[in-house]
């Protein structure tokens, strides 16, 4: 695009001050000298319009001058066509370098979206893993707790069939005992009615024999004597008897205590199984959590490889697009400085 002002007297003062330091006015030169403003095309255009007017002062031009515009016309038609190629590159490389950019910047995004994620679920990880440790202790020590009330509660059931075995035993002797007595009693009773009966008829029908009856009557005295003291023995056993089944009955009693009390414990080891269920419970919650981090872990894992991976591409992809540039940029700069470097053909003569 020529500036804004750029009228032919511009062009032509440059091209005559280039003259006048024995330079060639070229395209390039004279939109040096205009200070690197206007187009290339436009002071091609104003050049060419001050050649075909001083035309008609000026001998004709040798072969040699021709061929220079000739080829100063080609090289500003190159220049400008390589010029629009390399804005034309150099626009596609910078949309391209802005899309690369953004897609730069939505994977450094999702990458330190995934780095949190990744951090969060290795803290959620560890959380998890201290829970499990801390429920496995506590369900280790519920079940050591267990197995300590089981055992006691063997020891209690063993002593309380003991001492039932025994209960057991002194109330069979003292039915034995209690069966000696009445067995005693109906015998006695039976003896003193047969001896009355006995004495009766004797002392009816054999008065006579008084005196050998009264012998009899003092070794039946005697007798009685025996089996009273044996009555007397045998009551002293059956209080012996009724007092240790007192103590029965009152070891019935503390047994009864520990039967409640092992109720109790069974009732607590019924809790305590409840709460080492639950423990168990939580416990599997607990590995289907770690279990479930564990894949979120590898899940975001994936995810930033994947990303890591993309983000490889797009560099790849960019540092191709600039390599491109570069390779656009060579050559026509090859041939601006062909063009600079290469003198114009008739300044010696």
């Amino acid at each position: 695009m020529a500036r804004t002002g750029l009228y032919k007297s511009d062009v032509k003062k440059a091209r005559d001050t280039l003259v006048a330091l024995g330079r060639h006015p070229s395209v390039d030169a004279v939109r040096v000298e205009l200070g690197n403003t206007g187009s290339k095309s436009t002071i091609h255009k104003y050049l060419k319009e001050l050649e075909e007017e001083e035309g008609s002062a000026q001998q004709p031009r040798s072969i040699s001058a021709a061929l220079q515009e000739m080829v100063e016309r080609l090289a500003s038609h190159l220049q400008a066509e390589a010029d629009e190629r390399v804005n034309a590159a150099r626009d596609e490389v910078r949309a391209v370098s802005a899309r690369m950019e953004q897609a730069l910047a939505a994977a450094n995004a999702a990458n330190a979206d995934l780095s949190s994620r990744l951090e969060m679920a290795g803290k959620a990880l560890i959380a998890a893993r201290a829970a499990h440790e801390s429920s496995r202790e506590e369900c280790q020590q519920q079940a050591v707790a267990l197995r300590a009330l089981e055992v006691r509660t063997t020891g209690l059931q063993e002593r309380l069939q003991e001492n039932e075995l025994h209960r057991i035993s002194l109330e069979d002797k003292h039915q034995h005992a209690r069966a000696a007595l009445d067995h005693y009693r109906s015998a006695a009773k039976e003896q003193r009615e047969q001896d009355h009966r006995q004495h009766e008829q004797q002392c009816q029908a054999l008065q006579a024999e008084l005196r050998q009856l009264r012998q009899e009557a003092i070794v039946r005295q005697g007798e009685i004597s025996r089996i009273n003291q044996e009555g007397v023995r045998l009551v002293a056993e059956l209080s012996h008897a009724r007092q240790a089944l007192v103590e029965q009955q009152a070891l019935a009693d503390r047994r009864e205590q520990q039967m409640e009390a092992l109720r109790q414990v069974a009732a607590t080891q019924q809790l305590l199984e409840a709460r080492l269920t639950e423990k168990s419970d939580a416990l599997l919650q607990s590995d289907t959590r770690l279990a479930q981090a564990e894949q979120a872990l590898a899940t975001a894992r994936q995810q930033w490889q994947q990303s890591e991976l993309e983000l490889a591409a797009v560099r790849a992809r960019l540092e191709t697009h600039e390599l491109i540039l570069r390779e656009l940029r060579h050559p026509a700069e090859e041939k601006n400085a062909q063009l600079e470097s290469s003198p114009p053909e008739g300044d010696g003569s």
